[in-house]
Formats: C-alpha cells, structure tokens, sequence
C-alpha cells in the first residue's frame, strides 16, 4: 500500500521573463514541510512546472498523489495529455511549432511515471490557504534576486 501524500506548489515571476520562485508544501499524515527556491532569469511556467518536479523529487518512496497546482499549463499538460502528446511527437505541438519547457517537462512526465499522481487545478490568489502559502514562498524567495 503506498503513502498517500498532498503537495501543494505554486510558481512565481516578477516580469515574464524575470527573477523567479516556486514554493511547494508537501503534506503527509499531520507532518508538513515547505520547500522553495528560484532562478535568476525565468518564466513563470518553468517556476510552475519546477515546483511540480521538486515535490515529487522530494518523496522517497512511489506515493498517491494529490498534486495541487494553480498553473492550468501544468494541470492542462498532465490531464488532458499534451505533454505526453508533445514527447511522443518529438516535443512538436499539434500546431507542428516547438514545444516549451521541454527539459522540465520530460522530468515532470518521467516523476509521474513513478508515483499514481491526481491532478488538481485550483484558482490562484482566491484564498486557498496552500496555494496561498506557496506563493508567499516564490515570491519571497525571486525577491531574494
């Protein structure tokens, strides 16, 4: 039976490209611990997509999942198949044109293949108190740029 574990992650950017954070709340049982971190120089969709990759590198062990994300590219990409759709196609969109993102993406499809992942879109800055809390984690840390 595996462990059934929330993760919470949200991805910031002042300006799109600009300095970057993403934050992520892992929840198992009554034990909760926040990560976070950022670039430089970065998109706002890459800090989405990295704090979906660095909760699910954090688990130790295959899991449940209940991933929830306020980045509809994240949730969209996983849900309704176009990232796997994009890496079987040689990383091409339907539309022939490049996909973005490839590298994270990859490692995102690759996590998921390990863990039996739920994906859940929530509304942003609409007072969902994890959400919340990951993006005061971004944001504090692309402030540290």
């Amino acid at each position: 039976m595996r462990k059934y574990v929330e993760i919470f992650t949200d991805g910031a950017c002042s300006g799109n490209p600009g300095p970057g954070g993403w934050g992520v709340v892992l929840r198992y049982g009554d034990k909760e611990k926040e990560l976070c971190g950022g670039e430089k120089e970065t998109t706002n969709n890459r800090m989405e997509l990295t704090a979906a990759i660095m909760g699910l590198k954090a688990l130790k062990e295959p899991c449940m999942v209940r991933l929830v994300t306020d980045s509809k590219y994240v949730a969209d990409g996983i849900t309704k198949g176009w990232a796997e759709s994009w890496r079987s196609n040689n990383w091409r969109k339907a539309d022939k044109k490049p996909a973005l993102n490839t590298d994270l993406w990859a490692e995102l499809l690759d996590l998921l293949s390990v863990h039996e992942v739920r994906i859940e879109w929530v509304k942003g800055h609409a007072g969902h108190p994890e959400n919340e809390r990951c993006d005061n984690l971004a944001v504090n840390f692309y402030k540290n740029f």
